[in-house]
């Protein structure tokens, strides 16, 4: 009962959660850089309130976030201290190309990222690179709208040329777009769309999922052809979907709403939209631009393996008053509570057998390998009077997930590549943008507010994950 002996073990983050230096060395202004801390975040982040620059009104947390910007050397060495064989991060678009399509890259951009690549290979520990985490550029969103514009896709391609030219020589791991599946609930964040008064949203919203599967299964084959050992993958918020009751109506409200989560990886995984998401698409008046030449691009661009975040399950009934009355969780993705498990002080309910489940239908349903890129438990934590940090919740969290992992590998025989806790390190949470809600097994001495020293400081989860990692997986006690 143990892990392979080239199991990627490490940690998450992205850029825009924990770099800050939001206007430093030439960096454009991105899609989270303009969305708030409080009451509007989630209207931005839905594309409900228009914001496409900061004002005095409100407060951003990713401006500075942590300062990974200029912690970074340091914020490493604790993660080999660890034992990190692989680092997922994201690149920061803007600061790359500040204006999103950029003739030349911004060299100060370039020059920190392969710094950043560079400190990771010193400590053999493998870079996992997202190219787009939740970063579209605000220029291009003034420019073109967003994801909703089919030159979009040539902005991403250069992007990603320019990415595979300058880091191939470091980074062998990468992740097209995070939580593709976002986009359908988060849609500024997760593709910068913006709405005006009586647009078709979910014209809309299927518009620029598949100019962002083009643009991915694009950046595959440009991957391939310019950096030949590479592996990259697609990405989504995972989290199977339990029907309230064994009523049939139940069961199918279940499959359906696994089906948005799905369809996105249906594509970059097979290479073809499922015949279901065409029948959907035409029920609802749903006319993407969908030209040959795409349908060629999506065949020849599938991914190598399957990433994805996993935090809990999710329950959805068919029944209103079930929903109207039992409905909770995260800010995101609302669900009917599930009596049968606990849940976080967040109301994401603990389901570890959850994530085996997810796992088995995940490889069920594409034969690809897995990759676990974000898995984590958001908690309170304090800091005692001789600097420790206990925290027994977040290390009985990832041990019976990775148990639970661990079962779908040896007794299941699903393939998985690697492990990424997420947030290994304090960060800025993407939903509520608070930093009281903390995941990382390295303390950040930062609040809501914006106080703190930025001291890093293990917690007890630091050195119980170095052990787990030293035993490839063996020793979780």
């Amino acid at each position: 009962m143990r892990f392979p002996d080239n199991f990627l073990w490490g940690g998450a983050t992205a850029a825009n959660q924990c770099e800050g230096a939001w206007n430093e060395d030439g960096k454009g202004l991105s899609t989270v850089d303009v969305v708030p801390f409080g009451e509007d975040r989630m209207k931005v982040s839905r594309g409900q309130l228009k914001m496409l620059e900061c004002d005095d009104k409100h407060s951003y947390p990713a401006h500075e976030a942590i300062d990974m910007y200029h912690h970074y050397k340091e914020d490493i060495a604790l993660f080999a201290e660890m034992g990190f064989k692989v680092y997922r991060l994201s690149v920061s678009w803007t600061r790359i190309l500040p204006n999103g399509d950029d003739e030349k890259p911004n060299e100060k951009g370039l020059a920190f990222y392969r710094s950043l690549f560079e400190e990771c290979r010193k400590y053999n520990i493998e870079p996992l690179v997202t190219i787009d985490h939740f970063d579209t550029p605000i220029s291009l969103i003034k420019k073109y709208g967003g994801w909703k514009d089919r030159r979009m896709i040539d902005a991403y391609f250069h992007y990603c040329e320019v990415l595979f030219s300058h880091y191939g020589d470091l980074v062998k791991y990468w992740i097209t777009f995070n939580e593709i599946n976002m986009l359908l609930h988060m849609p500024f964040m997760g593709a910068g769309i913006l709405y005006e008064e009586g647009e078709n949203r979910d014209q809309i919203n299927y518009t620029a999922a598949h100019y962002e599967l083009v643009a991915s299964a694009k950046a595959v084959k440009l991957a391939h052809e310019m950096i030949p050992e590479s592996m990259v993958g697609c990405m989504l918020a995972a989290g199977q979907f339990y029907p309230y009751t064994c009523n049939p109506d139940d069961i199918y409200k279940g499959m359906e709403a696994d089906k948005d989560n799905y369809f996105f990886i249906d594509v970059q995984a097979r290479g073809s939209y499922p015949v279901w998401a065409w029948k959907r698409m035409e029920k609802a008046g749903i006319q993407i631009n969908c030209t040959e030449e795409d349908l060629r691009v999506l065949e020849e661009g599938t991914v190598d393996y399957v990433s994805f975040s996993y935090y809990c399950s999710r329950c959805t009934s068919a029944d209103p008053e079930i929903i109207k009355n039992h409905a909770r969780g995260n800010a995101v993705f609302a669900a009917v509570v599930n009596p049968y498990l606990k849940a976080s002080e967040w109301g994401w309910q603990i389901d570890p057998l959850g994530l085996r489940i997810t796992m088995n239908t995940l490889y069920d349903r594409y034969q690809k390998p897995l990759f676990i890129v974000e898995n984590g438990f958001g908690a309170v934590d304090k800091v005692e009077e001789d600097g420790s940090i206990h925290d027994p919740y977040r290390i009985a969290y990832m041990k019976a997930h990775i148990e639970a992992m661990r079962d779908a590998v040896n007794e299941d025989g699903i393939p998985l590549l690697g492990y990424t806790c997420w947030g290994c390190i304090d960060l800025v949470s993407a939903s509520t943008g608070e930093m009281k809600k903390r995941y990382g097994m390295i303390y950040v001495d930062k609040d809501n507010e914006g106080n703190g020293t930025l001291e890093r400081k293990r917690k007890d989860s630091f050195y119980w994950y170095k052990k787990v990692i030293e035993s490839n997986g063996e020793d979780l006690d």
